[in-house]
């Protein structure tokens, strides 16, 4: 095949990755605005952790209660529903008169993301031509991190240098939400024999003994790294403001960005390392991420803070796809849907449940001390799962890798 042929190949592929980038850019789009919205609605670093959440929920709900949705009635309608959820949470945020408002809006996004995360993967795979399965699965995953990275950076630019900074950044999401929809109505459906709604059953998380050895770590890093992200996410832009005076929205959304940015280049350099290496590596850069954070924090430096973003962004990168290709391989193929939704709802669960804990701690003992207890827990989990995955092969279940030797090279 030609190289302008293959190029044509991929189209289909590139031009649903992009889709799925729209979306999950407007998870993230709110990030750098939540301190203009605490000046305009008067609400506290508690509630801003809170309305962050709200959106983990969303997904988590998703992802158990319809995440098979798209195998029965094909992946187009599933993401025909992501985008009207994503348009419906910007339409909350245009109109967010009172904290209810931005409940509902981190809802429907959640909900959104919910939608695309599972749907949008396996269609950006499937459009694919034949022999571009791993290519593909980075295409879909930088697709991911690079929306997710892409709203602060967009809100932030918007929002520090164009007029209506709490009005603008949404109103050009819905632009390009309506831009992915016209995309998305070229794209063929790629699910054959489709099945009406009303016989998609809720996922029941699951857990067969093989894979358990396999994802106790694979899990404790999945949690870190999302954690991580999640206080990124959340309440990087109040510490930037409050302790290190950066009141420049464009600097909150770039230091966000980073952190998604190097997660992708995390996960591009697992072919190159391979699977089993890419784990503990990425717990380390977690660990790194973690430590050069609490020195911010302690210290007081935005360059610091820079380099937490980029080191604990790689490892998230790194320790993520590789948790994500081992559990999988473990996993029987009866029940591998199943178990990366357990995986992915333990993910989630640390975008949230961390941010919400530096919340209530933010009230009691203020946002640096709170932030450093945070820190000190994640430091303990993901040392222990580094641990685990140093411990020699004896002492715990062979992964694949392991038992069957050298498996094909991820891009």
């Amino acid at each position: 095949m030609d190289g302008g042929l293959d190029r044509r190949g991929w189209l289909p592929c590139y031009l649903s990755g992009a889709v799925f980038a729209v979306c999950m850019a407007g998870t993230t789009l709110p990030t750098p605005l939540y301190s203009l919205y605490q000046g305009e609605l008067g609400f506290s670093e508690m509630t801003v952790t809170v309305v962050y959440a709200v959106y983990a929920f969303g997904v988590i709900g998703v992802l158990l209660l319809a995440g098979n949705a798209s195998d029965a009635v094909g992946r187009r309608p599933v993401l025909w529903w992501g985008l009207g959820c994503a348009a419906a949470s910007a339409v909350c945020f245009l109109c967010a008169t009172a904290l209810g408002w931005l409940y509902a809006g981190r809802l429907l996004s959640g909900l959104s993301a919910g939608l695309f995360t599972g749907a949008a993967t396996a269609y950006v795979m499937e459009l694919a031509p034949g022999r571009g399965s791993s290519r593909a699965s980075f295409v879909a995953t930088a697709a991911n991190m690079g929306g997710l990275g892409c709203g602060p950076l967009l809100a932030g630019f918007l929002a520090q240098y164009a007029s209506w900074p709490l009005y603008l950044p949404f109103v050009v999401h819905l632009v390009l939400l309506a831009v992915s929809a016209v995309v998305l109505s070229g794209l063929k459906e790629t699910v054959g024999e489709r099945r009406p709604l009303a016989t998609v059953r809720p996922q029941r998380p699951g857990l067969p003994p093989e894979v358990r050895a396999v994802f106790r770590p694979a899990a404790l890093a999945s949690f870190v790294g999302f954690a991580l992200f999640g206080v990124f996410t959340s309440v990087s832009p109040a510490f930037l403001s409050q302790f290190l005076g950066v009141d420049n929205h464009a600097v909150s959304g770039l230091v966000v960005a980073l952190a998604f940015f190097a997660s992708i280049a995390g996960q591009s350099a697992v072919g190159r390392i391979g699977e089993r290496r890419s784990l503990p590596l990425g717990c380390a850069g977690l660990l790194g991420g973690l430590t050069l954070l609490a020195a911010a924090l302690w210290w007081q430096l935005l360059p610091l803070v820079v380099l937490s973003a980029l080191l604990g962004g790689a490892g998230q990168g790194l320790a993520f796809r590789a948790a994500l290709s081992q559990v999988a391989a473990a996993s029987p193929v009866d029940r591998r849907a199943a178990v990366i939704s357990t995986l992915f709802v333990v993910a989630y669960a640390g975008i949230s449940l961390p941010v919400i804990g530096v919340g209530v701690l933010s009230v009691h003992i203020g946002l640096q001390d709170a932030g450093l207890v945070f820190i000190a827990c994640m430091a303990v989990l993901v040392t222990c799962a580094g641990l685990y995955l140093l411990r020699p092969p004896a002492g715990r279940t062979p992964t694949p890798d392991q038992a069957n030797g050298p498996r094909p090279r991820l891009p």
